[in-house]
């Protein structure tokens, strides 16, 4: 078998893609339905929001949960190509004519591997902008219409010398701008043990977050031992930029690929656990191997020959194995962020798990076929 990709390995790639555009199409529609149906009942039951505003909330969350769900659209479009495949008895025709099974099943599981590449490299980043202005939109629509109280923001920053704690009652984000209303800024110094040490208290009206530090305005300031001093402005130097302090305001899951590595160094240089953002960044990583994983998968269970029966059955419990897998994906993700396993072992357990089985069952289907042929035929003669 030649290097390069020939006519029937595209013929085969060309049939699983569609296949896969077509469960994903299928999953998109389902998802901007349901996706709807809870903005409507969460934002809609809770604020005035017009048809309009639920609509343009609903197509900023679904890109988020299409991605999440991706690894079904390749379950199940790759399953519906082969099985179909084997219906039209083209399987058959090209196993007879001796190609290796291994031939037109690992093109698509590359091919997987790269769309999952290009998801995470491109994709993801939109999706995060489009999650991120989801969740600033759906809390201000609640908050014009809540009762009560809003919660407090907290954020933290340092560096080598100093941890600064910031509370404020409420936060605007108009613009990218950062605005933090009636703020209590707790500075500590950091000895030479490493420990903190108290240093002094800010209180402010407002603090607006500037290239470098934060502008606050109507100061009150005291010290330990010391009388408070009033004054009308006061600039604190701040490691956060309008990035990174946006980003203390969402998820791990809106913030895009390229951001993770500065975002986990931004956390552990202000005493934060960067344990969500690392694991989210071993997910993103794995997601290349999970698409062609889930691929192996659903072309192992949809190679069995129909004039043996029981494709139906075998296709599926590969869609239930992939459920399976899908859910085992997600209890390891909890698993990493309750601590209890490494963030890696959490990320990149499923995925590999997932493609051993189906190669294995590659194996045992297509070598193990080949290898009892040539016992039977040997005890014929």
């Amino acid at each position: 078998m030649s290097l390069g990709i020939g006519r029937l390995e595209r013929y085969v790639l060309a049939r699983t893609l569609t296949g896969v555009a077509g469960a994903l199409a299928v999953i998109g529609a389902v998802i901007l339905l349901i996706d709807f149906v809870e903005v409507s009942r969460t934002v809609g039951g809770r604020g005035d929001a017009g048809f309009p505003r639920l609509l343009w909330l609903t197509l900023l969350k679904a890109p988020s949960t299409i991605l999440t769900l991706l690894p079904f659209a390749f379950l199940f479009g790759t399953l519906a190509a082969f099985v179909g495949l084997n219906r039209r008895s083209e399987l058959i025709a090209m196993r007879a004519a001796g190609v290796s099974a291994w031939r037109f099943i690992l093109p698509a599981a590359a091919a997987a591997f790269v769309v999952g590449a290009t998801t995470v490299a491109a994709l993801n980043p939109l999706a995060a902008v489009l999650g991120a202005q989801f969740e600033r939109s759906r809390d201000a629509v609640l908050e014009e219409f809540q009762t009560s109280k809003p919660k407090d923001t907290w954020l933290r920053q340092g560096d080598a010398s100093s941890q600064v704690v910031i509370r404020a009652q409420s936060h605007d984000e108009t613009d990218g701008t950062v605005r933090l209303k009636n703020v209590s800024m707790f500075v500590y110094r950091v000895n030479s043990s490493g420990g903190l040490e108290f240093s002094r208290r800010i209180e402010a009206e407002e603090a607006r977050l500037m290239p470098g530090y934060w502008r606050l305005r109507g100061v009150r300031e005291a010290a330990p031992g010391a009388g408070a001093v009033r004054s009308e402005t006061l600039s604190i130097p701040s490691t956060l930029d309008e990035q990174a302090a946006l980003e203390r305001f969402t998820t791990p899951n809106a913030i895009a690929f390229w951001r993770l590595p500065a975002t986990i160094r931004g956390a552990e240089s202000a005493g934060f656990s960067a344990l969500p953002y690392r694991l989210r960044l071993h997910q993103l990583l794995a997601t290349p191997l999970l698409f062609a994983a889930m691929s192996v998968l659903a072309a192992a269970f949809s190679l069995r020959l129909m004039r043996l029966g029981g494709l139906a059955a075998l296709a599926g419990s590969g869609v239930a194995l992939g459920f399976v897998f899908f859910f085992f994906n997600q209890f390891s993700g909890a698993l990493g962020k309750a601590e209890i396993i490494p963030a890696f072992a959490a990320a990149w357990a499923p995925p590999l798990l997932a493609l051993l089985s189906g190669l294995t069952l590659l194996c045992y289907t297509e070598d193990g076929g080949i290898v009892r042929r040539r016992v039977a035929g040997r005890m014929k003669a």
